[in-house]
């Protein structure tokens, strides 16, 4: 990194990968500072600059002295060690600024010396004290998933129904006689636990009422007049409930009875072909039921503009997926119980990393946003003008 680089960096400000300091002088400090870093997506601390952006940077003697620093906090200050790497970049007035890169770490979750868990949230760190927190950095490595979470429903709350024609139409098998033998099963299948409560995974699929197993674990989706949020007006709105295959089929119906319908040169009495292809929401929204965050408690989003439609989902692109990578067929996955349920007709399901492929084969005009900051992944589906106005029923306050 040249001084021209180093100062188009530091002119972007901080966020959740670039942090300023203007000296280092606590090793407790900046051991929280790495093992947040290593705990998130990594990141780099410049020192010599100070939170406004200017660079007064460091005499020899101070860079000297916090390397020295840095070598002992990133090897005996935090634990596992961190393999930081520093450059040092002189300025135009005979100063120097150390660039601090902090990796991604791969033996999460990182400690302080004193047994902190620290994690990056935004430009600034906040503690692990809570089990979803730390549930979190077990999913992001692997090491547990959000959808083999247990709930507080035993096994009585499946919906036998549909788990029967589930095992009938799959396995080709009767639905089991015993309580116990169905608990084996529920196990085997990992839609319960060993101590007999439904999975978040069994429960989204199989429950009666999942909703008030599970909640806020639905879909809400308004259909808002013009092209921005309304406080108080809208032209439809439902929130979804049920098992995950009722969430899809409902919510898909409500997008498209809110698309234009060309005719075509079809006759006037045909029911017309949908301004966007029905693939591209079916691929969409199972996307976002199967991949979504589930250690977020927040409901999947659907609004729907004159111009656009965007569906929005809790929580980021797990691990290093990006939206460069997922646009070229590859995948990460989150919710490994729900992708192999949905393979097995629960969904409309087709396969890892084609999902996104195929509904941009479809159309074309769609943009995905990867807000980690925010925990969020939007996806939007732009909409062309019809070239004729559309005749929308009046507008309603919300209740």
């Amino acid at each position: 990194m040249n001084a021209q680089t180093l100062l188009q960096q530091i002119a972007l400000g901080e966020d959740s990968t670039r942090q300023f300091k203007t000296d280092v002088t606590n090793g407790e400090s900046l051991a929280s500072e790495l093992v947040a870093f290593a705990n998130s997506e990594g990141g780099t601390i410049y020192i010599g600059v100070a939170d406004n952006g200017t660079t007064p940077g460091l005499t020899l003697q101070d860079v000297s002295r916090i390397n020295q620093l840095i070598g002992n906090v990133s090897s005996q200050m935090v634990r596992s060690p961190i393999d930081v790497t520093t450059e040092n970049i002189g300025l135009e007035n005979g100063r120097i600024v150390i660039v601090l890169t902090v990796p991604k770490g791969f033996d999460k979750p990182y400690f302080d010396k004193n047994g902190v868990i620290w994690f990056k949230a935004g430009a600034d760190k906040r503690r692990i004290n809570s089990k979803e927190g730390l549930m979190r950095i077990f999913q992001e490595t692997s090491q547990f998933h959000g959808d083999e979470l247990p709930t507080k429903a035993g096994i009585d709350r499946l919906d036998k129904l549909r788990f029967r024609d589930f095992l009938r139409k799959r396995y080709k098998r009767k639905y089991p006689k015993s309580k116990e033998e169905l608990l084996r099963l529920l196990q085997n299948l990992k839609l319960a636990t060993k101590d007999g409560k439904l999975s978040l995974a069994g429960a989204l699929m199989f429950a009666e009422e999942p909703e008030f197993i599970v909640s806020p674990f639905v879909v809400k989706a308004i259909r808002f007049p013009g092209n921005d949020i309304h406080v108080s007006n809208y032209i439809d709105t439902e929130d979804f409930t049920g098992p995950l295959r009722n969430n899809y089929d409902d919510a898909l119906n409500f997008i498209m009875r809110n698309l234009h319908k060309i005719q075509a040169g079809n006759g006037v009495n045909s029911p017309g072909t949908p301004e966007i292809p029905r693939e591209v929401f079916e691929e969409l929204l199972v996307n976002a039921l199967i991949h979504r965050d589930y250690l977020v408690k927040a409901a999947i989003r659907i609004f729907i503009y004159d111009n656009r439609i965007e569906i929005i989902s809790p929580g980021h692109l797990p691990n290093n997926m990006t939206v460069e990578k997922m646009l070229v067929g590859n995948s990460s996955v989150r919710n490994p119980t729900l992708v192999t349920f949905a393979a097995k007709g629960m969904l409309p399901y087709h396969g890892l990393g084609s999902g996104i492929m195929r509904a941009l084969a479809a159309w074309q005009h769609i943009d995905f946003k990867n807000d980690r900051d925010g925990c969020l992944f939007t996806a939007t589906v732009h909409r062309k003008p019809i070239g004729f106005p559309h005749i929308q029923p009046p507008s309603r306050e919300f209740s």
